[in-house]
C-alpha cells in the first residue's frame, strides 16, 4: 500500500462547500472559526492542548497535485473550482493556545479568519490534529498525576491505531508529562528520551533465565532491566536476576538499574520485591511494572503501598480507552461584510450545542500572590484585561453568581500562528513543552486535579459577550 497523501485530508463536504461559495461569488467572504470542546466528565476537569504543530506542517505545505485534481474532477468537482486549487495559496490567519497549556470545555482553543473557500477547508485537519493529540496529552497528565512523581514510560505503540496515532500519541504523551517513550520513531523525531528493557522472548530463547539475564546484562551492563515474570516472579525469575547481578554485573563495576513484571498482582509482588532487593544489598535498583495500567489502577496500587518506582503504560494511555473521543468542534462565530463585522449563532434545541458569536479573545486571571489560575474569560475582540485592576466575573448561566477579582495577572491564550498565511510561531522543542506543561498544570489548584469528580474551574464570559449572545438568541426567536 503507498503512503497515504495529506493533502486531500478533507471530510468531502467542506470540498463541496468551497466548490459551491466559489459559485456563488462569496468565496472571498472573511469567515472567523472557532475551535472549542465540549465537556466530558471522563476526560476530568481540563485538557491539554496538543497537535498545533502538526496543524502547521499541514498548512505550510498544503498544495494539490495533478493527481489530486484529477479524483476531485472525476468525484464532480468543476473546473474553476479544480483551478482555485492548482493555484491554492494558504492565505488565513490562526491563532491557537500553546501546547501544554490546561484547556477547558467550551472556551476557543483555535481561531481562524480568512476566505471563507479556505476557511471552512480547515475544520477536518484542526480536529483530527487538535482532538487526537489534546486526547493523548491529557491521558498522561492524568497519569501521571496518579503516579505522585513515579516515571511513566508511554509503550502502547503496538496498541495505537496506526503509525501516525503511535507517533504523535508519543509525542503528546510526552508534552502531559511522560518521560519516556519504547517508540524509536517518536524518539527520533521529536528528541523524546527512549527506554529499553527485555521481555519474555529474550527470555524464552535461552535454557535458563540465569543465561538469558547473563547475556542482556553482558549487552547492557549500564542500564540492565530485566523481565522477572516469564515463569515465576519470586521463585526463579528473582532468584536469576540476583545471581546475575552479583556475578556479572558486579566484577564490572556495575549496578542493575531495574527489574520488570508484568503480570500477577503488581502491588503485592513489589512489595516483596522491594524487601528482597534491599536486603540482597540492591535498594537502588528501580522497580517497573506495566500490565493494562491506567491512572485509576495506578492510584489503587499506590493507595496498597505497592513499591513500584516507573509505570510502564500502553493501550490504555495511547487509544485514551477510558474515553478515546475528545468532542472538539469547529464553528462559525461571526463573518465580515462592508467592514463590519456580522455575529453567526447557532441555536440548537440541545441548549449545550449553541454557539458563541463574534470574534473572540481568551483570558486566564492569575492571582498575583499564589501564581494560581482563578478563572478564565472569553472577552470580544477588542476588551482588553491585561491593565485591569479589578475584574467582575458571572457565571454565564447562573448570572446572579457573581464575583469581584483583584490583585490579578491577565494573560491573553490565544497566540498569532499564521498571518495571511505565513506562519509566524516558533514551535519549542518537545522537551521545553514539556516542561511548561508542567508548569501550567502546577497553576491549577488541587481542586481542579483530581482525578475524580473535579472542582469546576470556571470559563465565564464578559458580560458584553454575553449580552451580545443574548441579543442574538432574542431576536431569533422573536422573528419566529
Amino acid at each position: 500500500m503507498p503512503d497515504l497523501k495529506r493533502e486531500l485530508l478533507f471530510d468531502f463536504y467542506e470540498l463541496a462547500q468551497a466548490c459551491g461559495f466559489l459559485a456563488e461569488g462569496i468565496d472571498e467572504t472573511v469567515a472567523w472559526f472557532d475551535m472549542f470542546y465540549r465537556p466530558a466528565r471522563e476526560l476530568g476537569g481540563f485538557c491539554v492542548m496538543a497537535g498545533v504543530r502538526q496543524v502547521a506542517d499541514y498548512l505550510s505545505d498544503l498544495h494539490f497535485d495533478e493527481e489530486d485534481l484529477d479524483f476531485l474532477r472525476q468525484k464532480g468537482m468543476d473546473e474553476r473550482f479544480l483551478d482555485y486549487l492548482k493555484h491554492f495559496r494558504f492565505t488565513c490567519d490562526l491563532w491557537a493556545v500553546e501546547e501544554g497549556t490546561p484547556i477547558f470545555a467550551n472556551e476557543p482553543v483555535v481561531k481562524v479568519r480568512g476566505p471563507v473557500i479556505q476557511a471552512q477547508m480547515l475544520e477536518t485537519i484542526i480536529l483530527q490534529s487538535v482532538n487526537h493529540q489534546s486526547l493523548i496529552a491529557t491521558k498522561a497528565n492524568r497519569i501521571v498525576r496518579a503516579a505522585q512523581g513515579r516515571s511513566v514510560i508511554e509503550s502502547g505503540s503496538r496498541r495505537a491505531h496506526g503509525i501516525a496515532a503511535a507517533t504523535y500519541g508519543a509525542r503528546s504523551a510526552y508534552i502531559g508529562g511522560a518521560a519516556a517513550t519504547t517508540n524509536v520513531l517518536a524518539a527520533k523525531t521529536y528528541g523524546i528520551p527512549l527506554f529499553c528493557s527485555m521481555n519474555q522472548t529474550w527470555t524464552q530463547m535461552f535454557d535458563s533465565e540465569f543465561e538469558a539475564f547473563a547475556a542482556f546484562a553482558r549487552r547492557h551492563p549500564d542500564d540492565l532491566v530485566v523481565q522477572l515474570d516469564t515463569y515465576d516472579t519470586l521463585e526463579s525469575g528473582l532468584p536469576a536476576a540476583l545471581r546475575v547481578f552479583d556475578e556479572v554485573l558486579s566484577p564490572m563495576g556495575k549496578r542493575p538499574r531495574g527489574v520488570r513484571i508484568d503480570s500477577g498482582d503488581l502491588a503485592y509482588l513489589s512489595k516483596k520485591l522491594r524487601r528482597t532487593l534491599n536486603e540482597a544489598g540492591y535498594p537502588d535498583c528501580d522497580i517497573y511494572a506495566s500490565n493494562s495500567l491506567d491512572e485509576y489502577i495506578i492510584r489503587d496500587m499506590l493507595q496498597n503501598g505497592a513499591r513500584i518506582d516507573h509505570f510502564m503504560v500502553g493501550a490504555r494511555l495511547i487509544t485514551a480507552s477510558s474515553h478515546p473521543v475528545m468532542g472538539g468542534v469547529y464553528k462559525l462565530s461571526a463573518v465580515e461584510k462592508d467592514g463590519a463585522i456580522v455575529p453567526k449563532i447557532q441555536i440548537s434545541d440541545n441548549v449545550a450545542k449553541i454557539t458563541t458569536p463574534y470574534p473572540k479573545l481568551l483570558w486566564r486571571l492569575f492571582d498575583k500572590e499564589t501564581g494560581k489560575a482563578i478563572a478564565d474569560v472569553i472577552t470580544m475582540e477588542d476588551e482588553d484585561l491585561s491593565n485591569a485592576e479589578s475584574y467582575e466575573l458571572f457565571d454565564p448561566d447562573y448570572t446572579w453568581k457573581r464575583k469581584t477579582v483583584t490583585d490579578f495577572v491577565a494573560r491573553q491564550l490565544l497566540t498569532p500562528v499564521f498571518l495571511n498565511g505565513r506562519q509566524v510561531y516558533r514551535f519549542p522543542s518537545e522537551d521545553k513543552i514539556r516542561a511548561y506543561c508542567a508548569g501550567q498544570v502546577e497553576s491549577l489548584w488541587e481542586e481542579v486535579l483530581r482525578i475524580e469528580y473535579p472542582h469546576n474551574y470556571y470559563v465565564d464570559l464578559s458580560e458584553r459577550l454575553w449580552q451580545a449572545k443574548q441579543t442574538l438568541i432574542d431576536s431569533y426567536f422573536n422573528r419566529r
